[in-house]
């Protein structure tokens, strides 16, 4: 449902020692061809292959060394009959030779360059455009620009490139409890969690975020904090008042800002208990205030959806099937959502449960690279089922 939202992302130019883990806006083709001239993969000599064909131990071909070849230089002639070039790795492949030997395989002095075997045409030559050519697709819009794809870039010469804006998604919490960090504890009063780690995940998505403050358990305040918001964002997300409670006032808030109900609660345990709607078409997501269903809210429904306003285009998690490692012991009603990580063994991929899956709990979310889903109706699972993971 989310991912069916329109969404219109913006593109700037940023230097390409700024471009890590930005998201390329366009496809891109080679508008030269890698590598760009033929050239020598190590030290040696550069011959012609006809020179060797009656070469053996008793009776060597003696070719005469008309040139030294460094990297960084064009060859001054060509290599004729009866000659050969010295040259060194990554230089130019001069004109007329079709093979390259290692000094070690050789007897050379200053003048010649004695060699003991027939030689094949076209040996260890790195020829022009052997990795790729001109017009090859070599970056996709919406790819995840790697330190790989850095190198491509700038193996065209490319300093500056056009990536998507990142988007800004701003975090409220709601809670009379919370209180910042740095700040002295006081009774009945909690530190505010949930802000870093959803900041935090939503930087790791690629997203920017600004901080829209802790706000208290009302619905003006509540409003009043998303206006202040608004305008500077692409998306909003806060914690808290997701449920039923009398002091949970995400959907009143909602419903009297007049936004346009997409959906409340979802059939998932922990993380249900969220609300997502539009305002003058900006996404709204309201999640638990429970730390960890806040995490699983944002990584299980919201993801896709944030992959996609930053401009990727693989906004669909990996799924893959991996055995339980240990006895899944409890019943399902609801569709679950286990936090834990993969652990490759004999051959086999397992999930590995963490320890603390309640709403609140936050220590699993430190070792996890996995969210198992344990399908709704499930009695408990023995180690070795097989259970859909998603990667994160």
């Amino acid at each position: 449902m989310l991912l069916a939202l329109p969404i219109y992302n913006k593109t700037e130019r940023v230097p390409l020692t700024d471009a890590l883990d930005r998201i390329a806006a366009r496809d891109f083709f080679a508008l030269l061809p890698y590598p760009p001239f033929t050239r020598s993969p190590f030290d040696g000599y550069a011959f012609r292959s006809a020179d060797t064909f009656s070469a053996s131990e008793e009776h060597p071909a003696v070719l005469e060394i008309n040139q030294e070849i460094p990297c960084g230089v064009m060859p001054v002639s060509p290599v004729s009959n009866g000659y050969a070039a010295k040259i060194l790795t990554g230089a130019p492949v001069p004109e007329g030779a079709d093979v390259i030997l290692k000094f070690e395989d050789t007897l050379f002095s200053d003048k010649d360059v004695r060699i003991f075997a027939p030689q094949k045409p076209n040996t260890n030559i790195i020829k022009t455009g052997e990795d790729f050519s001109v017009g090859t697709l070599l970056v996709k819009g919406g790819t995840v620009i790697t330190p790989a794809v850095l190198g491509i870039f700038a193996s065209q010469g490319i300093a500056e490139i056009e990536v998507f804006t990142r988007p800004v998604v701003s975090i409220i919490n709601t809670g009379t409890e919370l209180i910042k960090p740095g700040k002295p504890v006081e009774p009945a009063k909690i530190y505010n969690n949930s802000m870093y780690t959803l900041q935090g995940y939503l930087r790791d998505f690629g997203a920017d975020f600004l901080d829209g403050g802790i706000v208290e358990d009302d619905i003006a305040k509540i409003n009043a904090a998303i206006e202040a918001t608004f305008d500077a964002s692409d998306m909003i997300v806060t914690t808290g008042g997701a449920s039923v409670g009398d002091y949970d006032c995400a959907l009143r808030a909602a419903e009297q800002a007049g936004g346009d109900i997409l959906f409340w609660k979802t059939d998932m345990k922990p993380g249900g208990s969220m609300l997502a709607y539009t305002l003058r078409g900006k996404l709204v997501l309201a999640l638990s205030g429970s730390p960890g269903a806040a995490a699983l809210g944002l990584l299980y429904i919201a993801l896709p959806y944030i992959r996609k306003l930053c401009g990727r285009a693989d906004v669909i998690s990996e799924v893959c099937t991996v055995r339980l490692k240990n006895d899944y012991k409890k019943d399902s009603p609801k569709l679950r959502l286990i936090r834990g990580y993969l652990s490759i063994e004999v051959g086999n991929a397992y999930f590995i449960e963490n320890k603390s899956q309640g709403s609140g709990d936050i220590s699993s979310l430190s070792r996890c690279d996995l969210l198992a889903e344990i399908p709704a109706g499930s009695p408990p699972l023995a180690a070795g089922a097989l259970v859909r993971a998603y990667r994160i």
